[in-house]
């Protein structure tokens, strides 16, 4: 059997997947076919049903429980992970109504959480779509007063002469007691448990695989990094493939759900599903 499997260049990605996309490590019965996409590309390939497997943001995956159940292996989970909003010196959060801010995609969790924010604080600033890593050059340039940044972002801004206005993921920690989960794993429902298992056992053996031999998919992460260089690679994957990327686990599941009915509230999608996870 084939199944489409989709995941981001992000090093925290290549990292987790490379054993089994290389076939380093195999789903028995199975062969994938890999693309490659950003977060945001992710999340709309998702929206319209077109993978088998996908790395999603969780926000965008309250949208599409209809026809995708998550897995518990492959995401992004933990504490002091979460998205930054930066701006230029001296600016104040206050100072962002009626402003452009950058985000790095409508659906993505990062988005989420900064429109939570600004609900609380009575702030609506015009958002500026664009590829995560096109953010800080927006807000460097002075097109954009803020942007929402995400992955290495939340390690070099400084380096592109920009100050962290909030932490969003230290806000949502805090309000909620939770970690934050960022992304997760999602998988067409039609292909039944057992399939989904045995998937979900694969992208766990995929992610020991790296943990017992970081050596051999260096090449892999590199080659698509963003940010070539190894000290933020590395701390790239450090910060966001976690245990909790082996297994959610209890917290990490309560948390997952807890932004899972946050994003649909705000969709206007009504209440979460029964069997949102595959079963342990």
């Amino acid at each position: 059997m084939r199944l489409s499997l989709h995941y981001s260049p992000c090093p925290n990605d290549t990292y987790i997947f490379h054993a089994l996309a290389t076939g380093l490590v195999e789903v028995p019965g199975v062969t994938f076919e890999v693309t490659l996409a950003d977060v945001e590309r992710l999340n709309e390939a998702a929206a319209a049903r077109l993978p088998d497997v996908c790395k999603v943001s969780v926000a965008a995956a309250a949208g599409v429980l209809d026809q995708y159940r998550l897995l518990r292996a492959g995401g992004a989970l933990g504490r002091g992970v979460g998205p930054v909003l930066v701006s230029r010196q001296g600016t104040r959060l206050e100072d962002l109504h009626g402003q452009k801010v950058a985000i790095p995609g409508r659906r993505t969790t990062a988005n989420l959480i900064f429109g939570l924010l600004c609900k609380e604080r009575g702030i609506t600033p015009h958002l500026v779509e664009l590829v995560y890593d096109q953010v800080m050059p927006a807000v460097t340039s002075g097109d954009c007063t803020a942007g929402v940044v995400i992955h290495e972002g939340r390690f070099t801004f400084a380096e592109h002469g920009l100050s962290r206005l909030l932490d969003l993921g230290a806000w949502w920690e805090q309000a909620r007691n939770l970690p934050i989960p960022l992304g997760c794993i999602v998988m067409r429902r039609s292909l039944g448990p057992d399939l989904a298992h045995a998937v979900n056992a694969g992208i766990r053996a995929s992610l020991e695989h790296a943990r017992a031999h970081p050596e051999v998919s260096r090449d892999y992460i590199r080659n698509h990094a963003q940010e070539m260089d190894p000290t933020v690679i590395a701390r790239h994957i450090e910060t966001f493939v976690t245990d909790a990327s082996l297994d959610l686990g209890p917290e990490g599941q309560a948390a997952t759900l807890a932004l899972l009915a946050e994003a649909r509230r705000t969709e206007g999608l009504g209440a979460l599903p029964q069997d949102v996870f595959l079963p342990e």
